[in-house]
């Protein structure tokens, strides 16, 4: 696989086309508008500067990564990508209809994978005509710097697909970890209950938010507390992930704590909004 083509241009899907093209592939990125399209431009630009002021890379390695980038507002310029990855919003409706649509687009040999960290990979296969070259690739925030990938095969992924998906994960410099189509997956799983245990702490007064994270720093060597975990990911997406798993299993454990519903509720959802569970407007 040598072009790689990604449908999305949020924080995901543009740390995911900043690996690429960093990798050495060619890279086609689609948006909705020219405005969401400049700002994911801008921000692998802008990510690819602070590389260079840090002399992580050279302004060479840099310029030859955007030269590879290619941004279009439209799904057809697609065709000719060897794999194609959904990095869209975390909700069936708002992915249907672009995967039905690319599935008639690209070749019959492209992979089409999608970037999800809750829904059924097997479901959204059900989607394309061709589910055998469907699979699941959930890449972890920030994509440049976290290693791991999940590879997310659903009931009808073909041991072709995985295996190339696999190497793929692996030309991009990441670690691949073979998971079962079940939601959450292994790390979200395991992830946000421990952050929503974290927010009934919070709530019962057990301690302060600055203390729950500080004891799961210094006693189990986190590099960072789970609330201000939570404040990174985003309390709209840790609540929307909680509310799936919750939904998909029933279990007491998966539903959103007070703590973090009525932060959402109020706007409040971490660092992107300046406020979580902590106050980052000084």
């Amino acid at each position: 696989m040598d072009r790689i083509g990604v449908i999305g241009t949020g924080t995901m899907a543009t740390g995911i086309v900043q690996q690429a093209a960093q990798s050495g592939f060619p890279v086609v990125v689609r948006a909705r508008s020219q405005e969401s399209l400049d700002g994911c431009l801008g921000g692998v630009k802008k990510a690819l500067g602070r590389l260079v002021s840090k002399e992580k890379i050279t302004q060479a390695s840099a310029d030859e990564a955007l030269g590879r980038i290619q941004g279009t507002l439209a799904l057809e310029d697609l065709k000719g990508c060897d794999f194609v990855l959904e990095s869209v919003a975390e909700e069936l409706e708002i992915k249907q209809p672009i995967l039905e649509k690319i599935d008639q687009i690209v070749d019959d040999a492209s992979i089409i994978a999608t970037n999800t960290s809750s829904l059924s990979v097997t479901k959204l296969a059900s989607l394309v005509s061709r589910p055998a070259h469907f699979i699941g690739m959930h890449f972890f925030n920030p994509v440049p710097m976290m290693a791991l990938v999940e590879v997310v095969r659903g009931m009808r992924t073909s041991d072709a697909t995985h295996s190339r998906v696999v190497d793929l994960a692996e030309r991009l410099g990441k670690t691949p970890v073979d998971v079962k189509d079940s939601p959450g997956f292994v790390v979200n799983r395991v992830l946000f209950p421990m952050i929503n245990e974290a927010a009934f702490v919070l709530q019962q007064g057990v301690a302060s938010a600055e203390d729950i994270d500080a004891a799961m720093k210094g006693g189990c060597n986190h590099p960072m507390g789970p609330l201000a975990l939570a404040d990174l990911v985003g309390l709209d997406v840790v609540y929307a992930i909680l509310d799936s798993l919750y939904r998909e299993y029933g279990e007491p454990r998966y539903a959103p704590c007070l703590e973090i519903k009525k932060r959402v509720e109020a706007g409040f959802l971490g660092r992107k909004t300046k406020r979580g569970f902590y106050n980052y407007e000084k």
